[in-house]
């Protein structure tokens, strides 16, 4: 029996799949790189824009810039959210802000109001519960203290757990009616 090119291609695949899997089971092994890609492929709601944000943020971790890292992170979840919130072209919106009703882009409304502002809003619309609200909060703290001068300095385990929370909650988010 012979083995073509292609299957013993697959055999390596499979057999480096398998040694990410392993070694991504031990805390500090940069493997769990790989386990955290994998989970980002998954995500099949993300449009292209998203998928290059946490691409960034997979790639940063890699390099060993885990604060950068945390910042593509975030900007991915924030585009996805910010994209579900408007997702009816700005009516719900513009019904639960009606100060905001001004806003007519995705730009403006990015341009305008904060991130923070934005969670509020959210919540609203009822795309997060209370509890999702809290988290993504301090989640967001966490963005701000990596992206301004500070003395943080988050580790391999903080940016893939930081990335990992934000990746678990956006199949939730996305399944959840405007």
């Amino acid at each position: 029996m012979t083995t073509t090119i292609e299957e013993v291609a697959a055999n390596v695949t499979a057999f480096k799949r398998e040694v990410h899997r392993l070694f991504a089971s031990f805390e500090s092994a940069p493997s769990r790189i790989i386990t955290l890609a994998d989970t980002r492929k998954q995500i099949s709601i993300l449009n292209l824009k998203q998928t290059e944000l946490l691409e960034e943020a997979v790639q940063s971790i890699e390099h060993g810039l885990y604060r950068p890292a945390i910042v593509m992170g975030w900007a991915a979840f924030m585009d996805f959210l910010e994209e579900k919130m408007t997702s009816d072209g700005f009516v719900r919106l513009h019904q639960e802000r009606p100060a905001w009703s001004k806003l007519t882009t995705l730009e403006e409304l990015r341009e305008s109001q904060t991130e923070f502002a934005l969670l509020d809003a959210s919540r609203l619309l009822k795309l997060l519960n209370k509890n999702e609200h809290k988290s993504l909060h301090g989640l967001l703290s966490k963005r701000n203290e990596s992206a301004h001068p500070s003395g943080y300095k988050p580790g391999l385990n903080e940016a893939l757990g930081y990335i990992s929370e934000l990746l678990n909650r956006i199949p939730t988010i996305g399944a959840r009616p405007l």
